[in-house]
């Protein structure tokens, strides 16, 4: 998990009136300009938060930076992680409220059935190669306001999970090292998702 993770809002609109194959590389090339020195990177966004690129043509797109972690995708990987171990403890309506939140971001009942690895069922590029890692996460503007709503019925009662997270999470390799750490990240999901709804706006992972 040596991957950083560079979560972008985009209007999906825009970017279909581009060649699927040079998607990412517009994406890319309009949150992180070329032409840019080191100060635009280390002035905006720096205690987190959304951060837009440069110029007026650029407001179709966003990057959001996660106040909880350094930008590496392994707090994300290791949450998941955390939500599969403890997820049958959890009460049936905050499992199923979290399980439809949660799946396609940072956690996959099935893996195999990530849409991320195959470009976001043809909205994006596959990967070309073996070298070029697959998108860390898509989710499309219509399956946005979904998630919104559970995370709206799972929010109030985070704290249900302490117990669950006690029981299979804490004191274990590769999941978050309290409980509030991994609240407060899941949390920032929320944020995130409730932004994109209302934007009417899909989410896509860069590695």
């Amino acid at each position: 998990m040596g991957l950083d993770l560079s979560l972008c809002m985009a209007d999906w609109g825009r970017l279909r009136a581009v060649p699927v194959e040079e998607r990412i590389q517009v994406l890319d090339e309009t949150m992180w300009p070329s032409d840019l020195d080191d100060a635009y990177y280390s002035a905006y966004g720096s205690d987190g938060g959304w951060v837009w690129p440069p110029g007026q043509g650029a407001a179709w797109c966003a990057e959001y930076r996660f106040f909880s972690t350094s930008g590496s995708y392994r707090p994300h990987a290791r949450a998941g992680t955390a939500w599969a171990d403890m997820r049958m403890l959890a009460g049936a309506s905050l499992r199923e409220a979290m399980d439809d939140f949660l799946k396609g971001l940072i956690w996959d009942e099935d893996p195999a059935e990530n849409p991320a690895r195959t470009g976001g069922g043809g909205f994006f590029p596959p990967p070309a190669d073996r070298w070029r890692p697959y998108l860390l996460l898509v989710c499309p503007p219509e399956a946005v306001p979904g998630k919104a709503r559970a995370w709206q019925q799972a929010a109030p009662f985070l704290e249900e999970l302490r117990g669950p997270f006690a029981a299979e999470c804490e004191g274990w390799a590769g999941r978050p090292d309290t409980f509030e750490e991994f609240t407060t990240l899941i949390r920032e999901w929320g944020d995130v998702v409730t932004e994109a709804a209302r934007r009417g706006w899909g989410l896509v992972g860069l590695p």
